[in-house]
């Protein structure tokens, strides 16, 4: 989860990808559902934290439907590593139900699949990371490190000169976590929310 977010990082605000698709949050765009990115408000938010706790949780209804698409798609067991791979793989692409390492994987050629990765390499600055899910998926070697917040304009172009700021990885899964505890009907998780919060928000001025 952590590598994907530090992938994608997050933006806190509408912008263009490298295909030109209007996206929100961490990699968000309206074919995900509501709500359509490009009926946002343009440019940096006033409430920066409020945008970043948006974000999130977007991003965490996405990482779900992501993964039971991966579920339904592969049909034979996976290592979590390459589990996670796979997620990142279809979370960037979609393209998990019609892509060759999905034939090759289903068929036990695991080493097929991982060199199958390289044929979704367009636009070239994908490249990296088509890498990265490679690497991962092979030898389960994480990216670890903080995840940058970038800023947009109002045309929806992205600096990526400096990050508005870093999050920790921690802090985004506590957050993460105390929200699926909302949604479980967990009673103690408005404090944990709160808390994580205050982490993830509070303590980077």
């Amino acid at each position: 989860m952590m590598a994907l977010a530090r992938h994608e990082g997050i933006v806190p605000a509408p912008y263009r990808d490298s295909g030109g698709t209007w996206t929100f949050g961490i990699g968000h765009t309206a074919a995900a559902g509501p709500p359509d990115p490009a009926g946002m408000p343009r440019g940096m938010p006033e409430d920066l934290d409020a945008a970043l706790a948006q974000a999130l949780e977007l991003f965490r209804g996405d990482l779900r439907r992501v993964e039971r698409e991966v579920l339904e798609a592969v049909r034979v067991p996976l290592a979590q590593h390459e589990f996670d791979a796979l997620v990142s793989f279809h979370f960037n692409t979609g393209g998990i139900g019609r892509a060759a390492l999905t034939r090759h994987l289903n068929s036990g050629d695991r080493e097929a699949a991982a060199r199958a990765f390289m044929g979704w390499r367009r636009p070239e600055a994908i490249i990296p990371r088509r890498e990265a899910e490679q690497e991962l998926f092979r030898t389960g070697r994480y990216v670890i490190g903080s995840v940058p917040v970038w800023r947009a304009d109002e045309r929806g172009q992205v600096d990526f000169s400096a990050p508005v700021r870093l999050l920790q990885p921690a802090a985004i899964l506590a957050w993460l976590d105390a929200g699926a505890a909302d949604a479980s009907g967990d009673a103690g998780w408005p404090g944990r929310l709160i808390s994580a919060l205050w982490r993830l928000l509070g303590r980077r001025r």
